[in-house]
């Protein structure tokens, strides 16, 4: 035991003298001004460039495939130091979705040319689920996909897809085949964002950013090569991927870190401090600190090989709602 708190704790130095050498007074800013999990576009790519530099801008991937090799546990240390100095994250469409996917699932010739270009930033991707009709009901999706020969002919729209405007490849769930049940006959596809027939219409947010967008498909035309797992059987992919879109995350860290910043702001405005106040702010300490022992349990499933299941979505829900909670106390 003694040996490995001696491993953590020189993994943290290490984490903490690269973030202090690398992370510029333009990169934290871009870090302190994110509404969301995305930072500004051109930040966040410079971030990842300076991690590619030094192998770590994929740190759940095998080494094989040119990613970092951590453990849980030193991607968990990484994700709350990076916290804790304020740098941008990583868009995680591209690392931390769609690049598990293709490693799990993805042929030899798929992941030689994608998996590269992910990691050194050619390719940003974005995410092809949501329709205006098959949101939470992913199950509903409509847009088609009909082949002819060697490729598939793409048609339909998907709607609040994050950071299309700027992304150069897409991984999008389309209809192949009708079947008895809606969750078969949907194919995994990757779709260069360049190909005709695509156009990408901004979704302009109350706050003014264009981030979310929706994107018409006509006629769109994408080689069957492009076909992550077999074709009709896209289902698959999709729950492997979402496990990660929901277990790959930890919110304690960012949630700890910004009550820190709430409260140093709070002393800073000599607003007077009610008992009331104090109060909520203790309550809501707590449930950070709960939420943060069970995302620690989740790190211990996964670092002994178990499944995680359901609990990944549910670590999902109780995450998000504490985020909303925390930006309605900081309005308040």
């Amino acid at each position: 035991m003694i040996a490995e708190a001696n491993e953590v704790d020189a993994f943290k130095a290490e984490v903490r003298k690269f973030l202090s050498e690398n992370l510029t007074a333009e990169l934290r800013k871009a870090g302190s001004r994110m509404t969301s999990v995305y930072a500004d576009h051109t930040a966040q790519m410079e971030w990842q460039a300076i991690l590619h530099h030094r192998g770590w801008a994929a740190p759940a991937w095998p080494t094989d495939y040119g990613g970092a090799g951590w453990s849980p546990m030193q991607r968990h240390i990484f994700e709350s130091e990076r916290v804790k100095a304020g740098a941008p994250p990583v868009s995680p469409m591209g690392i931390k979705m769609a690049g598990p996917a293709i490693i799990g699932f993805g042929t030899d010739d798929q992941k030689k040319h994608f998996l590269p270009r992910m990691l050194n930033g050619e390719h940003f991707w974005c995410q092809g689920y949501s329709e205006p009709q098959a949101g939470s009901d992913l199950a509903a999706l409509q847009m088609k996909a009909e082949r002819h020969g060697d490729e598939l002919i793409c048609s339909g729209s998907k709607i609040w897809t994050t950071h299309a405007n700027v992304a150069n490849w897409m991984f999008c769930l389309v209809r192949t085949s009708k079947a008895e049940r809606r969750q078969q006959g949907i194919t995994f596809l990757l779709i260069d964002m360049s190909t005709p027939g695509i156009v990408v219409q901004p979704i302009v947010m109350a706050s003014g950013e264009w981030i979310q967008n929706q994107v018409f498909f006509e006629n769109v035309r994408v080689p069957v090569s492009n076909v992550l797992g077999d074709l009709d059987d896209g289902w698959t992919v999709a729950k492997y991927l979402l496990e990660f879109e929901r277990g790959g995350s930890a919110y304690a860290p960012a949630l700890r870190a910004g009550l820190d910043t709430l409260r140093s702001n709070l002393d800073a405005s000599g607003l007077k401090k009610t008992p009331e106040l104090l109060d909520r702010l203790a309550v809501f300490a707590v449930q950070v600190e709960v939420l943060d022992a069970l995302e620690m349990e989740i790190l211990l499933a996964v670092s002994q090989g178990r499944p995680i299941g359901s609990d990944a979505s549910m670590m999902k829900i109780l995450g998000t709602e504490l985020e909303q909670r925390f930006t309605e106390l900081q309005l308040e």
